[in-house]
């Protein structure tokens, strides 16, 4: 079965997204980081896809050798000005407020990849039970919190099917 995955670039900076051929934010300057999303395993970059990071209690085609320990990844993140500005005015509209959705998935990512550094200085190559958490600092500031248990795992060797006759 292969996954499908979907690729983004972002600015690291102010959180606009680009497509796959853009190198620097037109705002910044900044160089774009590109991050694969993967359906049921999210890889979050290049330098992660050592971890396996899934929602589940166990890793189908892997056997869990050792519990590390809970981990974590957080971020704090609020709009520019123009940005509180434009979504303001959206939501007098009504309907999505898409200023605040792009920001949303940034952190989202961002606190996942944190996830992931955490899992890989403790020595984990897996995070399980993988949740997020989001609240509210202040009308302009959401925190998010990715968080699971850090694991090791290793691939399952195949079974043989054996018959019993009895």
């Amino acid at each position: 079965m292969k996954i499908k995955e979907k690729y983004m670039k972002y600015c690291p900076s102010c959180g606009k997204s680009y497509n796959k051929n853009a190198n620097f934010c037109e705002e910044c300057g900044t160089q774009l980081k590109e991050i694969n999303i993967v359906k049921d395993a999210v890889i979050a970059s290049e330098e992660s896809e050592d971890v396996i990071v899934v929602s589940s209690n166990h890793i189908p085609g892997y056997e869990i050798v050792e519990t590390i320990g809970f981990v974590y990844g957080l971020t704090v993140r609020s709009r520019g000005l123009g940005g509180q500005i434009a979504a303001f005015l959206r939501s007098l509209i009504g309907g999505e407020i898409k200023e605040y959705v792009t920001m949303m998935e940034h952190s989202r990512q961002e606190a996942l990849e944190r996830l992931i550094e955490h899992a890989r200085n403790m020595g984990a190559n897996a995070v399980i039970s993988t949740r997020f958490d989001s609240s509210e600092i202040s009308n302009v500031m959401q925190e998010i919190l990715a968080y699971g248990t850090a694991v090791k795992v290793k691939k399952k060797e195949k079974e043989e099917n054996v018959s019993v006759n009895i």
